[in-house]
């Protein structure tokens, strides 16, 4: 039997993330109740950030290997290159292990440089990851279908592998690409959705849907304000911001978030909460901000959007609060379709607002009868090659879906991004969504 100590590198780093991640579910089980909201708020945030961190190591240790100790063995360690390249690999990593920590630390107005060298590395990190991991699995392959094995593997000892180098510079590509995908303003993307039971009196009604902002590290007050800029260019009947609006507790971001108050939809300004905001464990302060800016939180909730042509026509504007409030078990909050719907009648039209995919497909199987459900979270995947475990995990990922007879979701790719500032097959967009009567 072998010893802790025999273990390897990697052993040793997934036994970390274990009893990290093990930690984590009985804070969430035994100590949520017990502990002030200031501590919990840094235990959650610590926690996630080394079990993260542990997570990565294992990582870290495959990519020191592969563009490090490789050319270690190579005529190429003897060149006066080669220690330099040994320390920009170490930075490398080390600010993609510090990304994480930013959130406790490094959260302002505006983004400090550190966070956002340290996200791009994240980001960096973990398309080099998967390049490294699929140009290794297809080597392997080759060697196994062409036979040559051992031969091919004498014949290259004395040389540096191509594999790191082609995933090292594939890597930098799309970091750039992804870099400059992320600096340009969101795209306005225009959907007509009809709605089953709308008022004719209502017909063009115009929404404006903002999701996954993301104020925090990387993401500050110039971002925003170009945001509102551009929402107040399409002068929209009513504005909804569907969760993960910040990454961080109200008191720091208050000066960040101050645009919002430009926000002036005639029909009402709503907002729904994201996992996010359950994990900055300041919910409340965040939902009296919000209100001093006239933006509405609805919390299990709805209101009457009444046609501004009749009073007698209207329809149900609904929100329901994040399903991750349950899993943390945040005292007050947890997705209540029931409650959020109450005095909807289905002889009008009911929208609603729920963050995750996954809450929208819950809810359609409570009340199939809800017309049209906005949500976002899913990013589009944000980065490669991201956008395939988001693709999986959501039962809607981007985009219009018609579900049913006279049912439509609608998943936001996110209006900015979280965290590494960058964008590889997806685009931050904002939608205008026009409402169509039958």
């Amino acid at each position: 039997m072998i010893s802790f100590k025999q273990a390897s590198l990697e052993a040793k780093a997934a036994v970390a993330a274990g009893v990290v991640f093990l930690s984590m579910m009985l804070s969430r089980s035994y100590l949520s109740e017990k502990l002030d909201l200031r501590m919990r708020r840094w235990l959650l945030r610590l926690q996630m950030a080394l079990f993260a961190n542990a997570l990565m190591l294992i990582g870290s240790l495959h990519v020191w290997r592969s563009i490090v100790t490789t050319f270690s063995r190579a005529s190429v360690a003897s060149s006066f290159c080669f220690m330099p390249w040994k320390i920009a690999v170490f930075m490398f990593l080390a600010l993609a292990h510090s990304s994480f920590f930013t959130l406790l630390f490094l959260v302002a107005e505006e983004p400090y440089f550190f966070s956002l060298a340290a996200y791009t590395c994240l980001g960096a990190y973990i398309i080099l990851i998967f390049f490294l991991f699929t140009l290794g699995s297809v080597e392997q392959a080759y060697k196994l279908l062409a036979g040559k094995g051992a031969k091919a593997g004498a014949g290259n000892k004395n040389r540096p592998a191509m594999k790191p180098v082609l995933a090292v510079l594939l890597t930098v590509v799309l970091t750039v690409v992804g870099l400059l995908n992320a600096s340009q303003p969101p795209a306005v993307n225009s959907v007509e959705v009809p709605v089953h039971k709308l008022s004719s009196t209502m017909n063009n009604l115009k929404v404006v849907l903002l999701s996954d902002i993301h104020l925090g590290p990387t993401v500050g007050k110039t971002k925003l304000a170009m945001i509102v800029k551009m929402v107040k260019a399409l002068k929209p009947d009513i504005t909804v911001i569907v969760g993960d609006l910040t990454d961080s507790e109200a008191e720091i971001l208050r000066p960040a978030v101050e645009p919002l108050g430009e926000l002036a939809s005639p029909l009402g300004t709503y907002f729904v909460t994201g996992n996010h905001e359950y994990y900055t464990s300041d919910v409340s302060n965040w939902f009296e901000l919000l209100k001093s800016f006239n933006i509405r939180p609805l919390h299990n909730e709805n209101v009457k959007i009444v046609s501004p042509q009749s009073t007698e026509d209207w329809f149900c504007l609904a929100g329901v609060d994040d399903i991750e409030a349950d899993v943390l078990r945040y005292s007050g909050h947890g997705m209540d379709l029931k409650r959020a719907l109450g005095g909807c009648s289905s002889e009008h039209a009911i929208v609603l607002l729920a963050h995750q995919p996954v809450a929208a497909k819950w809810a359609l199987q409570e009340r199939p009868d809800i017309n049209l459900i906005l949500s976002g979270h899913t990013h589009g995947g944000q980065i490669f090659p991201l956008n395939a475990g988001a693709y999986l995990l959501n039962p809607f990922f981007v985009g219009l879906y018609k579900v049913g007879q006279n049912t439509f979701v609608y998943v936001s790719p996110g209006t900015m991004y979280f965290g590494i500032p960058m964008r590889l097959g997806s685009r931050a967009e904002i939608t205008e969504i026009i409402l169509r009567s039958p």
